[in-house]
């Protein structure tokens, strides 16, 4: 498939962009998705230091992770171009559109990449730094080019560039990993399936029309369902392992216990709804995934002012 950044998609009747070149710009590095990325940042680094990190280190941990999230999914917007063009949900994307070249966000999102490895090793650690290259690398490389089109586990697989930033928020601070951040890596790389595939239960007749394998796409009904119900068991199962491995308090348990079983409920609703093929409604489930992790690393902030 050739890719045309200047063609407009047949049957699209969406009018022409009226955004700002800089809009353009900022919508490639999808703004949305690194505010939740965020979000498990800062909670992550104040378990590291125990309390408030420097406001330098958290300063620049949060300006080089946007950075490097921001590169990550230019470089994505890069490679899926001809996929987007036939997606409704992403044919408003800056380089479907021709608001910005391929060359020019391609130059955009390597320019990024740079200027985030610089202000995390300058003002960080070199671990945070080294970090980031990987997770840019696995994101664009091995997620994007390598996996997406070819596994029905695609996101699955996406998931381990997601846990990323709390790697980088922690060694921002220690300069080392330990267990605590690897569990609470677990907890993301676990949530990302029952996060994402309901999006894409959604979303089913775009991914299939531009032929990417999604789990709702090829996988049955009953496959989809066992296996969003396991990840979301394995995800709360991390969720309380972090509480011997960190040393988490009350507050912090009795908050993922309620939360896990809310959202666990949830889950077994949509399954509940999959095995017997009647109406779904994915999104429910969708927007409390983020709630959900939300509140659950917002625990991890606050506990460690409450011991």
């Amino acid at each position: 498939m050739t890719h045309s950044p200047t063609t407009t998609p047949p049957g699209t009747t969406e009018p022409p962009p009226t955004r700002s070149l800089a809009a353009a710009y900022l919508a490639l590095t999808k703004p949305r998705i690194i505010e939740l990325l965020l979000v498990t940042t800062v909670p992550t680094m104040v378990l590291a230091a125990g309390g408030l990190p420097g406001w330098g280190t958290t300063l620049a941990t949060l300006v080089g992770g946007s950075l490097a999230a921001g590169s990550a999914n230019t470089l994505n917007q890069v490679a899926d171009r001809d996929i987007d063009a036939v997606m409704r949900r992403t044919r408003g994307r800056p380089i479907v559109t021709g608001e910005i070249s391929p060359r020019a966000a391609l130059l955009f999102g390597l320019g990024l990449g740079v200027a985030a490895v610089v202000v995390l090793w300058a003002f960080t650690t070199v671990l945070a730094a080294v970090l980031a290259v990987v997770a840019v690398f696995f994101y664009a490389v091995v997620y994007t080019l390598l996996l997406k089109r070819r596994t029905s586990q695609n996101i699955v697989w996406g998931g381990a560039a997601g846990f990323m930033p709390v790697l980088i928020g922690w060694a921002a601070v220690t300069g080392d990993l330990s267990w605590a951040p690897v569990v609470l890596s677990a907890v993301i790389f676990f949530w990302t399936p029952p996060h994402y595939w309901p999006l894409s239960i959604r979303y089913r007749d775009d991914y299939a029309a531009a032929n990417v394998p999604m789990l709702p796409v090829v996988g049955s009904p009953a496959s989809l369902a066992w296996q969003t119900l396991a990840h979301t068991l394995a995800m709360v199962a991390c969720t309380l392992l972090l509480v011997p491995v960190a040393g988490m308090g009350v507050v912090y348990t009795v908050t993922v216990v309620v939360a896990g079983a809310v959202f666990t409920a949830a889950v077994v609703r949509l399954w509940q709804q999959l095995r017997r093929g009647g109406a779904l409604q994915p999104m429910r489930v969708f927007h409390l995934s983020i709630s959900y992790l939300s509140v659950v690393f917002l625990a991890v902030a606050v506990d460690p002012f409450l011991l």
